[in-house]
């Protein structure tokens, strides 16, 4: 065996890491689970909506205001091509179940502006959307990567699915919550 194919086996573990990684920066599909997210995504009571964030305009929402009405959280980063892809078809769904059911976006894993822009590009600003620059609100909902959904009931059960949903997908998801 030659020094150079001893070397470029030694990288082969490196390699595949990287790639594993860069794939999971954008999920492919959805995964959904059920139940808190950890200590501090608590459910019941609301305890999962306690939280305070700054929207992408630059104001407070007090998560709590959210409570006893169904909510879906869109987690997104403004650079994810997936994200983008998506976006539409979560505003129409939106728009769909306006009154019925909320929608409030939290970006993450970018700058406010690149934020603000996302939301124009994508048609998404029928709906408030949080700019979770530090990851708290990602942390506090297990949120590992983007897209995901976090479907909050009326009695705050919290239900967690990552990855791209298309528009059926998540139409049927946001119809059980209506109901719920």
């Amino acid at each position: 065996m030659t020094r150079r194919s001893t070397v470029v086996r030694g990288m082969l573990p490196m390699v595949v890491a990287a790639i594993m990684l860069s794939l999971s920066a954008c999920a492919a599909g959805p995964a959904t689970t059920n139940g808190p997210a950890g200590e501090s995504a608590a459910t019941g009571n609301g305890a999962a909506l306690r939280f305070t964030g700054t929207t992408l305009d630059g104001a407070t929402l007090d998560g709590s205001t959210l409570s006893g009405k169904p909510l879906v959280l869109w987690f997104w980063a403004p650079w994810c091509t997936t994200c983008r892809a998506e976006g539409p078809d979560v505003a129409r769904v939106a728009a769909q179940y306006q009154g019925r059911v909320s929608f409030l976006g939290v970006a993450g894993r970018g700058e406010v502006e690149a934020m603000r822009a996302f939301v124009t590009d994508t048609g998404t600003g029928g709906f408030g959307h949080l700019a979770d620059v530090s990851g708290e609100l990602w942390t506090r909902f297990g949120v590992v990567s983007q897209p995901a959904f976090v479907l909050v009931d009326p009695s705050g059960s919290v239900q967690r699915s990552v990855g791209a949903l298309d528009g059926e997908q998540l139409r049927t998801m946001v119809e059980q919550l209506a109901v719920a």
